[in-house]
């Protein structure tokens, strides 16, 4: 199986007019236009170029991904510069795949036709919501009719399209986090992402949560609803490729994060919670549980965060199964002599 490694090309905030109240990322400034302008085509090959003296390219899926401003937002200039040279690269076979991210008011179909032409196989929308009052109060500027709308055209295009949500927002709550799951799933991503809302420093959400206006979700509550959106969303088919924000020097507690679910492994929590609900709800006394090797780590996750609640209710006998496949999770109910019961 060949790897998959991706090449990140981090665009300041420049592209997007919008001051969210979850973003810090500054107005445009001297800094960052600076930084800004030294993203250009030969930026772009010397950072593919750095990336190909460290793999082995004959057993490497190679992707370059847009990440950090919103791409379709940026001047088309810069737009076509940058993938023209990701166009040539992906035309030569240096790279297999082209991924970008942006607003789902930034679509359009001379968007789409410019990206068809460069070669652009995935477009994932921050999506963010789609309950109206959360966009609002989140100050995103579009309503869900604009995120059907941009689906549909980017699945009409043939890219592969992705979803990022986010739950814990201001007026949120697990009912409209999980309506914002099914309204998803209605318009067929074919990747998601699900990010639980963090108080980032120098945000109007910091502002809100220091005045007392806004509450983060604690830990557990992010986890309960995110767990259940991880599973909707797999149970229709989607591809939830990646759960919370990438740890980084920054991100992180007593740096930029000021409160809220910050946890450096959240999705092993949210699968750990959603295997020790699912044991819990079998509605048996004693039980054991058959889990594969490789599985093994997200029951146990976070110090056995969730397991250790579940045990005060259920007894609990696990039984590892010495196998690299995984899914291996099966529930045997059992009697008091320790006879499993069929």
């Amino acid at each position: 199986m060949r790897r998959h490694v991706i090449i990140p090309i981090f665009i300041p905030h420049v592209g997007c007019p919008h001051d969210c109240v979850f973003c810090n990322q500054a107005k445009i400034t001297g800094v960052l236009r600076e930084e800004y302008d030294s993203i250009d085509a030969g930026y772009v090959r010397r950072i593919v170029k750095d990336y190909l003296l460290t793999i082995d390219r004959d057993n490497t899926e190679l992707e370059v991904s847009f990440f950090g401003g919103t791409f379709t937002a940026l001047d088309i200039r810069k737009q076509r510069e940058l993938l023209s040279v990701t166009r040539e690269l992906k035309e030569n076979g240096i790279i297999d795949r082209i991924r970008l991210s942006t607003r789902p008011d930034y679509i359009n179909l001379f968007i789409l036709s410019h990206l068809k032409e460069h070669l652009v196989d995935i477009i994932e929308l921050g999506v963010q919501s789609l309950s109206e009052d959360v966009l609002a109060a989140s100050k995103r500027g579009y309503s869900p009719r604009v995120v059907e709308d941009a689906s549909r055209m980017i699945r009409s295009f043939g890219f592969t399209l992705g979803h990022q949500l986010m739950t814990g927002l201001p007026l949120d709550n697990e009912e409209k986090d999980l309506f914002s799951v099914r309204e998803s799933i209605r318009m067929k991503p074919d990747i998601a992402r699900i990010y639980p809302a963090l108080v980032i420093r120098d945000t109007e959400m910091a502002d809100l949560y220091l005045a007392g206006s806004y509450e983060p979700y604690t830990l557990d509550r992010a986890v309960a609803v995110t767990s259940r959106m991880l599973v909707e969303y797999e149970n229709a088919g989607v591809n939830v490729i990646r759960v919370g924000l990438q740890p980084t020097s920054d991100i992180a507690p007593g740096r930029d994060v000021l409160a809220g679910p910050y946890h450096p492994a959240i999705r092993e929590l949210c699968e750990s919670y959603a295997m020790c609900r699912k044991i819990e709800d079998a509605g048996f006394d004693r039980v054991t549980v058959r889990i594969g090797r490789r599985d093994l780590s997200k029951l146990y996750a976070g110090g056995k965060r969730y397991f250790t609640r579940l045990s005060e209710k259920v007894e609990v006998r696990v039984e590892t199964i010495d196998s690299e496949q995984k899914g291996i999770f099966e529930i045997i109910p059992f009697d008091g002599g320790g006879t499993n019961v069929s």
